[in-house]
């Protein structure tokens, strides 16, 4: 009797185990480990900011992910660029209520408008974070580089020959071998013309451009793109960039170099 008593005694005991172990599992289960690296996303568009040493862009870059490390995309932008010796000032000068001077940039001939397109690929070069985290990359492209030249235009004073020492008026011009005495004379300058003059008067001179840089991605398995890169780029034209009016003692130059920080937030889709 006892014999049966232990042997029953026994078996609902690892019956009750069984039933412990089994809700444990149903109702206290383990965060289940996923490889992101599984996602996959065949796409991405990205909306960068640059601001680099002489300037700044914006862009997109469209992008297709060849590998969960690789991303291969077409680039194009939009920006600006300006010589290092460019310095602003104001004079501060009023003839007549309500018109006051306008800072400008002494010497300057044009105002330089960048274009640029170009291929261009990023890679991870770090293990990326299974869901959060940063991930290091570098990123390079290379391409076509249009350089839109605006002419540069101040205010000139001129004295009127109307009888009186203090009869001057203001004249907009842009550089030239005729006032070029006159352009140069701090003395004879009111202040800068507006910027939105003159766009029918725009050259163009090619060139190639490139960049290199390391970039910080933040979330990257996530669908939306976050990363900030530093870097490199480089501007290369057909001859040298009339920026500045060259003079004896200033010249201009075919090549530009910068250091920039860039911005990039955009999606990714399958």
């Amino acid at each position: 009797m006892m014999n049966s008593f232990f042997k029953y005694a026994i078996c609902w005991f690892f019956i009750a185990i069984s039933f412990e172990v089994a809700a444990q599992k149903t109702f206290q289960p383990k965060a289940t480990q996923i490889d992101w690296k599984g996602i996959v996303y065949r796409k991405e568009i990205a909306y960068e900011a640059r601001i680099h040493t002489n300037g700044g862009l914006i862009g997109v870059n469209i992008g297709k992910i060849k590998t969960y490390y690789k991303t291969n995309y077409y680039h194009l932008s939009i920006g600006y660029l300006k010589d290092p010796r460019e310095k602003r000032q104001n004079r501060n000068l009023s003839f007549k209520f309500p018109d006051r001077s306008k800072s400008f940039a002494f010497g300057k001939q044009n105002s330089v408008i960048n274009i640029r397109a170009g291929v261009g690929s990023k890679r991870f070069i770090s293990e990326k974070a299974k869901r959060k985290g940063i991930a290091i990359g570098y990123d390079y492209n290379i391409g076509p580089s249009l350089a839109l030249l605006k002419p540069y235009q101040l205010e000139l004073i001129y004295e009127v020959d109307s009888g009186s020492p203090n009869d001057r008026e203001i004249r907009v011009e842009t550089y030239s071998e005729d006032n070029a005495d006159k352009y140069l004379n701090f003395n004879d300058i009111f202040g800068g013309a507006g910027y939105w003059n003159n766009f029918g008067q725009i050259s163009i001179i090619p060139g190639i451009q490139g960049k290199l840089g390391l970039f910080f991605s933040m979330g990257a398995f996530d669908k939306t793109i976050k990363s900030i890169e530093v870097g490199v780029m480089g501007d290369i034209y057909i001859k040298k960039l009339p920026i500045m009016v060259a003079t004896e003692t200033v010249s201009n130059k075919p090549y530009f170099f910068n250091f920039y920080v860039k911005f990039l937030f955009g999606k990714r889709s399958n």
